[in-house]
């Protein structure tokens, strides 16, 4: 299964409007009333990623726009009937002061699939980003599959984070989740850790938070008490 959906925000009379909301099965978009910002709905109208699923959404945010996408449930990563894996890609552009969050569930890679996911995001100078990840490495009792994620992200055509994961069917120190959250736009922060966690300082300001934990109720705790060694972040 092949899907292209595509998501606009604009800014206009002081609050954000999706000028274009073009969903494509699975990738279905679900927008939410809202005050000044845009809030959208992710949905995967369909069993996906399966193996052999090309999956693509495009998000354009406009100057001063703010967007927020997040999931609504769990996606599972699961093999097709032939031995091709799956691939999704999201590529977003944030123009000048606009403001995006992405949010999505979990993705459990199940047994025996082979999935890859990319996000590709090109910032204006004072444009600003989040990003949350969680990747859960098969279901309970299950060996995982394989995974290939990328992360590239240029803010005022300057390279900002280019990173790529490999994972096979070993689990991280016999943990299972693998959580990530991305802030662009913020001032710069001093390198930090604890235990399973760590927080790197992004070049061009904002931080790269990373956690390692069995269950994803406890990477979602761990990457907030990163957060919480730096206060003065407003996301």
């Amino acid at each position: 299964m092949k899907a292209d959906a595509r998501l606009v925000a604009e800014y206009r009379d002081g609050r954000t409007i999706l000028r274009e909301l073009r969903s494509m099965a699975p990738l279905t978009l679900f927008p939410k009333r809202t005050g000044g910002d845009a809030v959208v709905h992710l949905v995967n109208s369909a069993t996906s990623p399966l193996g052999g699923d090309d999956l693509r959404l495009t998000v354009i945010v406009g100057a001063g726009a703010r967007l927020r996408l997040s999931g609504v449930a769990a996606t599972l990563a699961l093999p097709g009937q032939h031995a091709d894996g799956s691939h999704s890609t999201l590529d977003v552009h944030v123009e000048r002061g606009g403001r995006f969050e992405y949010l999505p569930e979990p993705t459990v890679v199940t047994s025996r699939a082979r999935h890859t996911a990319e996000l590709f995001a090109s910032l204006d100078d004072d444009a600003r980003l989040r990003v949350r990840e969680v990747l859960v490495l098969g279901r309970v009792g299950e060996r995982p599959g394989s995974l290939r994620t990328t992360q590239r992200i240029v803010r005022g055509q300057v390279p900002l984070l280019h990173q790529t994961l490999d994972v096979g069917s070993l689990r991280f120190a016999a943990r299972r989740v693998l959580a990530t959250e991305i802030l662009v736009g913020e001032d710069p922060v001093e390198p930090a850790g604890g235990d399973w966690w760590s927080v790197t300082p992004l070049a061009a300001g904002g931080a790269l938070f990373t956690a390692l934990a069995p269950d994803a109720v406890t990477a979602a705790k761990d990457l907030d008490r990163a957060r919480a060694c730096f206060p003065k972040m407003s996301w």
